[in-house]
């Protein structure tokens, strides 16, 4: 009885750890900015009132500065997605939007916006973790906030992680249109 209890016990705390908040400073992105940048430093970047954003919490842009480079990082979005389980959120029936999973994940952009790389760094999901694959995730470079973004399209699917591929393609679409804003905002106010 006493083992079962400390098992529940520590399922409990291990779940509770992996549903808290997301890691602005990964140790994934900040390998990937000292790849890009060298010795950079990361300033968290205020969203103007004038832009019309959805973070809800779930997410922060960042400013690089450092050491420049000619691959220059200029800008760092990190956040986190939820999309829902097979059978979740919208089946039909269902009142209350339960099954949602999540994953966090970072996009580097550079001066002008543009997406250079994609990282998918913490999966908590229980299908569609092929949307972590490096190769997969390459399909997102060079995007920018004027480009269309569609799955099927720009975007291939993944059977098997069809919630997944959706809803981070969704979120890249609208981060890197809210960066753009953003980016306008400062230098006009410039």
């Amino acid at each position: 009885m006493k083992i079962l209890f400390l098992i529940i016990l520590f399922s409990i705390s291990f779940l509770g750890a992996k549903t808290g908040e997301v890691d602005f400073e990964h140790g994934s992105l900040l390998k990937a900015l000292k790849k890009t940048n060298g010795n950079s430093e990361l300033q968290e970047l205020s969203v103007p009132e004038s832009v019309d954003s959805n973070l809800n919490g779930q997410g922060k842009y960042f400013q690089v500065s450092g050491n420049s480079k000619e691959n220059e990082i200029a800008y760092v979005y990190v956040g986190r997605v939820h999309s829902c389980r097979a059978g979740g959120c919208s089946a039909p029936g269902t009142e209350v939007n339960t099954g949602f999973e999540y994953f966090d994940y970072f996009i580097l952009y550079s001066t002008e916006g543009k997406v250079e790389q994609v990282k998918v760094f913490n999966y908590q999901a229980t299908h569609g973790q092929e949307i972590t694959i490096k190769g997969w995730l390459r399909q997102f470079q060079d995007h920018r906030a004027t480009d269309s973004l569609n799955v099927g399209k720009q975007i291939d699917g993944i059977a098997g992680a069809t919630i997944s591929v959706y809803a981070i393609t969704d979120d890249i679409r609208q981060k890197t249109k809210l960066l753009k804003q953003i980016i306008d905002v400062q230098y006009s106010v410039r």
